[in-house]
């Protein structure tokens, strides 16, 4: 618990998730990626080496899903890479078909766990027992350390700046504890890349999100309430909970279907 405590504010920064595959051909190695950085994910089509680059018109890349459902993606020109125009829709575990000017081949991605680690997993309860422990211990080797300076050197004064430091450092670690828990106490979104996702599936559906709220109900687990306003009056929240069911961490699903003739 205390490793993690002492990441936990780097690991908010900087956070993307890239799979790549080569594809080798008689034109040269070329790399085609599922690039996330934020929300929405997307493909990244670039040579390898000193292989010559594709023109956007030159790549056509086919999900083909376990269901048998297919998505045909097409590129534009990026700074050193081809980028795909549309998104990719959740989960990322799909065979790809890339068709290139020297012919077809077929690549397969598998869905990686990835997204536990998006879920806020600190448990505040032991880190408020860490932060108990920690500061008693710091404030006690400071008084010790100016009694001492106090008896050696009649620094009378290094007795209380000893506990203002302490006050001063018990602060500041409790006002980290308070922010994060107070968020929890009011319910507040807990995860903006988690929203993002469901956006996305609610979208790629064809239907129109109302009302999406995530909070965090413990260590690693989130809850989530989306109201919704669908085409096809043949869906049930089940249809939805079936489609959100893979994101990792998203423990509890209410569901509100509206059909478009009640709005």
């Amino acid at each position: 618990h205390g490793h993690s405590h002492g990441h936990a504010e780097g690991d908010e920064h900087d956070d993307h998730h890239e799979e790549m595959q080569r594809i080798v051909t008689s034109d040269g190695v070329f790399e085609l990626s599922i690039f996330e950085e934020g929300v929405p994910p997307v493909f990244r089509f670039s040579s390898e080496g000193s292989t010559p680059s594709l023109s956007p018109s030159d790549v056509t890349v086919t999900t083909i899903r376990s269901d048998g459902s297919r998505q045909v993606y097409n590129f534009q020109q990026k700074a050193g890479f081809l980028e795909s125009t549309s998104d990719i829709p959740e989960p990322h575990g799909f065979k790809v078909a890339v068709v290139l000017p020297s012919g077809e081949q077929t690549v397969e991605f598998t869905e990686h766990a990835h997204d536990s680690h998006e879920v806020d997993t600190r448990d505040h309860n032991m880190r408020a027992a860490y932060i108990h422990v920690m500061a008693d211990a710091a404030v006690s080797v400071m008084a010790i350390i100016g009694l001492l300076l106090a008896q050696a050197f009649g620094w009378l004064w290094m007795d209380p700046l000893a506990g203002i430091v302490g006050a001063l450092v018990i602060a500041n670690w409790s006002y980290g504890l308070i922010r994060q828990t107070g968020a929890i106490l009011v319910d507040a979104s807990a995860d903006g890349r988690i929203e993002g996702k469901i956006r996305t599936v609610i979208d790629e559906s064809g239907d129109k999100l109302v009302d999406l709220h995530v909070w965090r109900l413990g260590p690693g687990h989130l809850g989530a309430v989306v109201s919704l306003v669908t085409h096809d009056p043949k869906r049930t929240s089940q249809f939805y909970h079936q489609h959100l069911a893979h994101f990792k961490g998203l423990s509890h699903i209410t569901v509100e279907v509206l059909p478009e003739a009640a709005v």
